[in-house]
């Protein structure tokens, strides 16, 4: 088939399945991987091979990107050393358990390695998708671990198959150093990479020229950092936390507008086309088993499926109190959860494309020529993990988030009520200036702190800008959202509020500029021309007045 059918096919797919999912409260990631299971079953599509490099590429790049934007990176710094064993001691754990499991099971031992290393990270995106309800300092914890050990598995994949296929010379000392090369050379190009971004946009002010640089940012983090041999993942992620916090302060409201909105539809599409084609090529991965009897893979593919998920409960039930023994600072007794609520971020663990990728980009030959024996075997148990992982996880995830009596973070919302009165106070201070440099009437700008001061008080909703409105009043209206999304991204660097409330409130004061700017715009069209002997009239003031 050509690509654009296959296109075709693929959208139509996610179309169908979402919709229907939701219309039935299903899980998603199991219903889209089933709707691909059955088109791979069809003659057109047996044939059908996933090059990994697009993966990789296209898709891989742009879901991390949009996954670390809009993350916390406070709720990151302050769970920093859990995610960091998460995303980087897990890894390497659960990389050795399932190479001593799959070399007990008849691997050898470093395709076994190679086994480890592609099934051992969770998958950003299919977390996200199982992990809706679970409150924000879980949430964030979940994401940016599995944001982070992607970038490990891939680095440490990188080294052990250049071992293994390529004929490397294995040294401990020099596979340490090329993996802490790939993961300290991957954040470096993320953050100069974001640091180029922030100076441009401070130069740009044409919307499309901003749009498409937002859509062009992950590629061009991605291509140089994996052209130099490090991890493009962890330089995606890197970029996208830095321009998290320096987005809104060089973003104007109607680039923000459209770049969301674009990635929102993007993402979702490129998230939900994945499962799909992980469904699609699974009955040409079974078909591909050669080495040993189907049986046999599938009694391996399980074993392994049960010893991912016992390596990461065995993880966080026995490393936490392994800490708590030797730490006992308040900070971090504050932090610490019971039992019961630890469940849900064990049972998460939930791999997806990028353990897909990593196992189809294996070479079958290694490059001396020869066959790796046991290839289709690995690329099998790869797949089943996936699928097991996503069915008996990812379907009774929400159950266990009831049993753990977990519920949405109420904070959240106190800290929504604290910038609503803040960034409404911070406006009041600045009326007066404003309204004289502006020369806005004194009965506008009693109306406006009239308002305020509600809005302040009361944590009304925003001022509304559609009615009838002079442009004088708009223009305070205007100058006044610039003193609003000061003031909320100072208490954004304080640390007073999260970036996902941030974010939140940002929505709402784009709104409202994107209004303002408008209803000025259309005032501005509809003013008669200037008198011919070229006197003007006092904004806001009745002619003769």
């Amino acid at each position: 088939m050509y690509g654009l059918e296959v296109t075709v096919v693929i959208l139509a797919a996610v179309v169908a399945m979402t919709w229907l999912a939701r219309r039935l409260r299903w899980n998603e990631p199991v219903l889209l991987v089933a709707g691909g299971c059955l088109i791979g079953l069809t003659p057109d599509f047996r044939t059908l091979v996933l090059p990994p490099e697009v993966v990789l590429l296209l898709f891989l790049p742009p879901l991390l990107y949009w996954e670390s934007l809009t993350t916390s990176l406070r709720e990151i710094r302050t769970n920093v050393r859990g995610i960091m064993l998460l995303g980087t001691g897990l890894v390497l754990a659960t990389a050795a358990a399932v190479a001593a499991v799959g070399h007990a099971l008849g691997l050898s031992w470093p395709l076994a390695f190679i086994l480890g290393t592609v099934v051992a990270p969770t998958d950003a995106i299919a977390v996200a998708a199982v992990a809706r309800g679970l409150p924000r300092r879980i949430r964030t914890i979940l994401r940016a671990a599995s944001l982070i050990n992607d970038g490990t598995a891939l680095a440490l994949y990188a080294v052990v198959v250049a071992v293994v296929v390529e004929g490397q010379v294995f040294s401990w000392w020099g596979t340490v150093a090329r993996f802490l090369l790939a993961y300290a050379g991957g954040v470096a190009i993320g953050a100069a990479c974001a640091a180029v971004v922030v100076a441009l946009r401070r130069r740009l002010n044409d919307l499309a020229v901003e749009s498409a640089l937002g859509v062009l940012t992950p590629f061009a983090t991605y291509l140089p950092a994996e052209a130099v041999g490090v991890s493009g993942v962890l330089a995606v992620v890197t970029c996208g936390l830095v321009l998290s916090q320096a987005g809104p302060k060089v973003i104007n409201a109607g680039a923000r507008v459209q770049i969301t909105a674009f990635w929102e539809v993007s993402t979702f599409i490129l998230n939900s086309a994945l499962f799909v084609l992980v469904g699609i090529q699974t009955p040409a991965i079974v078909s591909a088993i050669s080495s040993v009897s189907l049986g046999h893979a599938v009694v391996t593919a399980l074993l392994v499926s049960g010893v991912v998920i016992a390596t990461r409960l065995l993880w966080l039930y026995s490393v936490p109190y392994v800490i708590r023994a030797v730490d006992h600072r308040p900070v971090q007794r504050r932090l610490r959860s019971g039992a019961r609520q630890r469940f849900p971020i064990a049972w998460s663990g939930v791999r997806g494309a990028v353990s897909l990728a990593a196992a189809l980009a294996v070479p079958a030959t290694t490059a001396a020529g020869l066959p790796l024996e046991g290839h289709g075997l690995l690329v099998f148990t790869a797949v089943t993990v996936i699928l097991v992982t996503l069915v008996l996880q990812g379907t009774t995830l929400p159950a266990v988030i009831r049993w753990a009596g977990l519920r949405g973070d109420p904070d959240e919302t106190a800290e929504e009520r604290r910038a609503h009165r803040q960034i409404a106070a911070a406006a009041l201070e600045a009326l007066a200036d404003h309204a004289d440099r502006l020369e806005t009437p004194p009965e506008t700008a009693d109306a406006i702190l009239s308002e305020l001061r509600q809005y302040a008080a009361e944590n009304a909703g925003a001022p509304d800008t559609t009615g009838p409105g002079m442009r004088a009043e708009l223009e305070l209206r205007l100058a006044l959202i610039g003193v609003k999304r000061s003031a909320l991204i100072r208490l954004r660097d304080e640390r007073s509020i999260d970036d996902i409330v941030l974010r939140r409130l940002q929505t709402v004061l784009d709104s409202e500029e994107i209004r303002i700017e408008l209803a000025l715009r259309a005032i501005t069209d509809q003013s008669p021309p200037p008198p011919a002997d070229g006197t003007t009239e006092s904004r806001g003031r009745a002619p003769g007045e």
